[in-house]
């Protein structure tokens, strides 16, 4: 049987000059050989080799390309600002109190988007499991599920959190929430689902490349993956039996999002939206961050790294930056919007990434990390969902309040900068309430102790009491 499949699989391979993939395989053990030969039998070569010829030759003439898109960009039109004046606050807080009723009746979901590792931080774990509690240390996760597990005491209703894992990442994660009683989550309402992956390709030659012996070099295929990967495993069907209609998008490595924010749950339902975006004002042109736009009237996200610097540049008539909104990579989604994209089988355009990226060479038998960029991955984002709503929101966050995301080692987005505002926060809330206490002191509020700075007032009336250690001050449950 497997003599067959490789008389097979080698005509294939060497239709698509992709022959040197079974170099070695008479050496590999009879189950490698298996596993191997169904892996590529499942490889869609005709779509790398369109996706290099597209990538190679500059791109066709017939489709345009996003810089292009980005000359036409105006900033977003369906648009919810950061409240100015009373009657700002108030409609904002009706919206609140809408996400709040959604919540209540049990229609609102969670997804977590934790497939990525924490490799530019030297941390060798999937990125969620990285300690970043001010004086608690808790890890990304703990501090995001125990949000979650929060709201939903609010509410007094379940929130289903649905956590998108890798290849790289799913084994370990789960394990952890298992050792972790899932953070005081029920396990009933927690689901695991893998994304998707591409294979590696040669960014000289259009080849394949191999992480060792009988194994593609892969990498995940996106958080646009999302979309197949919540069809495959039928979490859809999940969804509607549990009656969820709204689904809260977020991704692993921002603390300070606020997980299921009704605010933001409400603005999505008055405006009627199937897909709303929650962006922050960029603090320069310069900021690596997508930005969300109008192209003909129609919302999209341009990435920064496709937009030409004279378009990112361009001020309007009182000196600030026309395309401002930066995404956050906050979503809110309708069910049914996301549902019917996947039931017409629609699939997301696919993103190229030049990566320098390990490959096994089966002629020295070594692996091989090349220092510069030597390889071509295909990855689809979520984002590009947004012209197909036949309505979308833009709503603006407090940047301050909700957005400082852990990307880097050092300097900007690092550890300690997340924790000084993370710990800036918690100080904040306790100077609202007439609590003040010194910048050198860190500061951590659980989210099971309050939500918000209102809700904790209202605890420390009740007689919550500080915990004090070496660290910092600590607010937990009792």
């Amino acid at each position: 049987m497997i003599r067959a499949l490789t008389i097979t699989i080698a005509e294939r391979l060497e239709f698509y000059h992709q022959e040197h993939l079974l170099q070695g395989w008479e050496n590999l053990p009879r189950d490698q050989q298996a596993a191997f030969a169904q892996e590529l039998e499942h490889v869609d070569f005709d779509q790398l080799a369109d996706l290099y010829a597209y990538q190679k030759s500059g791109r066709s003439a017939n489709v345009e390309t996003p810089a292009q898109k980005s000359l036409r960009a105006e900033p977003p039109a369906s648009l919810v600002r950061q409240p100015q004046a009373d009657a700002d606050a108030a409609q904002w807080r009706g919206a609140h109190a809408r996400g709040e009723q959604l919540l209540r009746e049990g229609r609102v979901g969670a997804i977590l988007v934790a497939g990525g590792q924490g490799t530019r931080l030297g941390f060798d774990h999937p990125k969620g499991m990285f300690p970043l509690g001010p004086v608690s240390n808790a890890t990304l996760f703990q501090l995001l599920c125990e949000q979650l597990l929060a709201r939903s005491r609010q509410a007094g209703q379940p929130i289903p959190y649905y956590i998108m894992t890798s290849d790289a990442t799913h084994t370990e994660t789960v394990e952890f929430f298992q050792q972790n009683h899932f953070f005081g989550l029920p396990a009933s309402d927690v689901y695991f689902f893998q994304q998707g992956t591409m294979p590696a390709v040669d960014a000289q030659t259009g080849r394949l490349m191999l992480a060792g012996p009988g194994q593609l070099a892969r990498s995940p295929d996106g958080h646009g993956g999302l979309l197949q990967a919540l069809h495959q495993a039928n979490l859809f069907d999940d969804m509607e039996r549990r009656g969820i209609d709204f689904l809260y998008y977020h991704q692993v490595d921002n603390p300070q999002a606020i997980v299921v924010d009704p605010a933001f749950l409400g603005w999505h339902v008055q405006h009627g939206a199937e897909v709303s975006t929650k962006v922050v004002a960029k603090t320069s042109a310069e900021e690596k961050m997508g930005v969300v736009v109008d192209v003909d009237g129609v919302s999209q996200i341009i990435e920064y790294s496709d937009m030409p610097s004279e378009v990112a540049q361009r001020r309007n008539a009182v000196g600030e930056l026309e395309l401002w909104a930066g995404s956050t990579a906050i979503h809110v989604f309708s069910r049914d919007f996301l549902t019917r994209l996947a039931q017409a089988k629609w699939e997301l355009p696919f993103h190229v990434a030049h990566k320098a990226v390990p490959y096994y060479d089966p002629q020295s038998g070594q692996t091989v990390t090349p220092e510069k960029p030597n390889a071509y991955k295909f990855e689809r984002f979520i984002f590009d969902v947004l012209p197909e709503a036949r309505k979308s929101l833009v709503v603006e966050a407090n940047r301050k309040r909700e957005y400082a995301p852990l990307k880097n080692a050092t300097g900007a987005n690092s550890p300690a900068e997340v924790k000084a505002s993370l710990a800036e926060l918690s100080r904040s809330w306790l100077e609202s309430a007439g609590i003040p206490h010194s910048q050198e002191t860190a500061v951590e509020i659980s989210s099971l102790v309050a939500l918000d700075a209102s809700e904790l007032a209202s605890r420390l009336k009740q007689g919550l009491m500080p915990q004090k250690r070496p660290e910092g001050i600590l607010y937990i449950t009792q």
